[in-house]
């Protein structure tokens, strides 16, 4: 069933103005929020995501709510990770905690623009060429195997090379101006750290829209709930990162979630590619009848209980390194 082009309209709208606002407190205000304070707005923003999958039901059908939920939920999981980069980002450049809202939200919104951008060229590369989703079947898959068996260090230290390579090339001063790219040093025009800040999350992000959009397309291919799912996803991190703050560093079997979920979505997409093969020196350019096409209720299970797995199994491995420690004796 065709969602109605008034409510993808103005859904957009109104998801914009909202992140646009965001945006405007972020600046307006710098602070750092409360556990109450991010609590609330992150509990409001998952309230408005199942809200908005409530409508889609009401208004289109069941199958296009719960691909709303399932991509809604693999861009959360994929966002949390996200978010543990932008820990290590943090950390390793020193930012101030009071500045840490406004640049965070920056990293943010080129998270949204650069999946934008991926979005608006898969939904083209999957009109004219169907047998992309063999490509992005086994990318995903790759990036599964990576997610596991590698960790946020590799990219820590490629990120370093990049920005010692900047740092010899501009003039960069030793202190923070909020937000601030350029500042005057003894009449000198010179960038602040905020400008190696800015590359070095706008990398991360154009790593994991890479990662991202290829998964969500397994989910669903209209573009409007592709991107709505997105956009539901970045809402609230900002908040998620100071409420979790070094939670996110513990939760060590939170990668094999996540490289569960895409090994599942790559191998999805790779059966659909089957069973809609156009290539013409596979099966004579017909589809394999036996390839299966995976239902989204199947997708959203495997998804749910993915993390929620990789969460409980870390929590418990937290718990009972705790015990150790209070139950070994004292020096």
């Amino acid at each position: 069933m065709q969602i109605p082009w008034w409510f993808e309209v103005g859904a957009l709208v109104v998801l914009l103005l909202v992140l646009a606002v965001d945006v405007f407190l972020a600046f307006r205000r710098p602070h750092i929020p409360s556990t109450r304070e991010s609590a609330l707005w992150i509990g409001a923003y998952v309230a408005a995501a199942l809200v908005f999958a409530a409508v889609l039901w009401a208004i289109g059908d069941a199958e296009q709510a719960g691909q709303f939920v399932a991509g809604w939920l693999t861009e959360y999981s994929l966002s949390v990770d996200n978010l543990f980069v932008f820990l290590l980002i943090m950390s390793r450049f020193a930012v101030p905690r009071r500045y840490q809202q406004e640049i965070l939200m920056v990293g943010i919104v080129l998270a949204l623009v650069f999946r934008g951008i991926f979005i608006l060229v898969g939904a083209q590369l999957i009109e004219h060429f169907s047998w992309i989703f063999y490509l992005f079947g086994l990318f995903l898959v790759y990036t599964a195997i990576s997610q596991a068996v590698t960790g946020h260090e590799d990219e820590k230290e490629s990120e370093g090379r990049l920005i010692r390579w900047l740092r010899r090339r501009i003039p960069v001063t030793e202190r923070f101006e909020g937000a601030r790219l350029r500042t005057r040093i003894d009449g000198r025009r010179m960038f602040t750290p905020a400008l190696i800040v800015f590359i070095a999350l706008g990398t991360t992000d154009l790593v994991f829209a890479l990662d991202s959009i290829p998964a969500i397309f397994g989910i669903t291919q209209d573009p409007f709930l592709v991107f709505a799912a997105n956009v539901f996803a970045l809402m609230g991190l900002r908040q998620l990162y100071f409420l979790l703050g070094g939670l996110v560093e513990r939760l060590v079997y939170l990668k094999y979630g996540i490289a569960v979920v895409l090994a599942f979505i790559g191998v999805k997409l790779f059966l659909h590619a089957l069973h809609e093969n156009e290539l013409p020196f596979l099966n004579g350019g017909r589809g394999f009848a036996w390839a299966p096409e995976i239902p989204t209720v199947v997708s959203l299970g495997v998804i749910v209980l993915a993390m929620a797995l990789a969460v409980v199994a870390s929590v418990v491995r937290m718990r009972v390194l705790a015990r150790r420690q209070s139950d070994a004796p004292t020096p």
